[in-house]
């Protein structure tokens, strides 16, 4: 008996619009970091493998709230940079962002996908993740353009303190921040999901707020701890893009 041919294939792969969306925003994402130079080598690879966890595992919404992020911040890291050089507050790498900058503002939205993965449904992940990185547009904002007021004070006791001192707050840095979460607060009401039970008026008010006293967290890390050495600037933009979500958690429970 002659045997029946064999076919191709008889195994296909379910690609769903989503992951097809997603890898296609990875690879905008890389392509604009690496033809707008916003990433060094090091931050394209944690790009790639950042964009991909929160898209893949959270979801491609996410990922451009994040995109929304680094365009934004990047673009307040290059403003002004001659003038910000001469009064050595310029950011490292000649204003491009390595791995390291990408997991200090890319990490709590990451852990965020990754809870998603593993335990889907929870209706407050998306808030939890969208309130890190408006934390990290807002601490980035007020970093880049409060850096050059000279009306800095120190947020721990409020005595006059150098521009760019860690923990320095300043007026133009405060409206800079509270600019920065809105961006990201209006991004993310535009991308919420459409089964949210969270009003948009709601989702607007309190990740601004969240964005906005995230900053504020990592302004008293930066002078308590940063400036006596006990942490890096990286961990503690960690810290407070994390403690964004911490609050989005608690705010999710306790008031909406």
């Amino acid at each position: 008996m002659t045997p029946p041919r064999c076919r191709k294939s008889e195994i296909t792969m379910d690609i769903s619009n989503d992951q097809i969306i997603s890898v296609s925003l990875v690879l905008a994402l890389l392509l604009l970091s690496r033809f707008r130079d916003l990433l060094d080598n090091s931050g394209l690879f944690a790009a790639t493998i950042t964009g991909l966890t929160v898209s893949l595992m959270g979801h491609w919404t996410w990922l451009i709230v994040l995109f929304t992020f680094l365009v934004i911040g990047s673009l307040a890291t290059k403003w002004k940079f001659e003038e910000k050089t001469l009064l050595s507050l310029e950011e490292a790498n000649e204003g491009l962002r390595s791995w390291k900058n990408v997991l200090a503002n890319g990490g709590a939205v990451s852990i965020m996908a990754i809870y998603n993965f593993i335990f889907p449904g929870e209706e407050w992940i998306y808030f939890a993740a969208v309130a890190s990185i408006s934390v990290a547009l807002s601490d980035t904002l007020a970093s880049e353009i409060g850096s050059l007021d000279t009306r800095t004070r120190s947020i721990t006791n409020l005595q006059s303190v150098p521009a760019g001192t860690n923990g320095g707050m300043s007026p133009t840095g405060t409206i800079a921040a509270f600019i920065g979460a809105i961006i990201i607060s209006i991004t993310g009401v535009i991308f919420s999901p459409e089964n949210s039970t969270i009003n948009d008026i709601n989702l607007l008010l309190m990740l601004t707020l969240i964005g906005w006293l995230g900053c504020q967290v990592d302004s008293i890390l930066g002078a308590v701890l940063e400036n006596r050495g006990y942490l890096g600037k990286h961990s503690v933009n960690f810290l407070a893009t994390f403690s964004g979500s911490l609050m989005a958690i608690i705010f999710y429970h306790q008031f909406l």
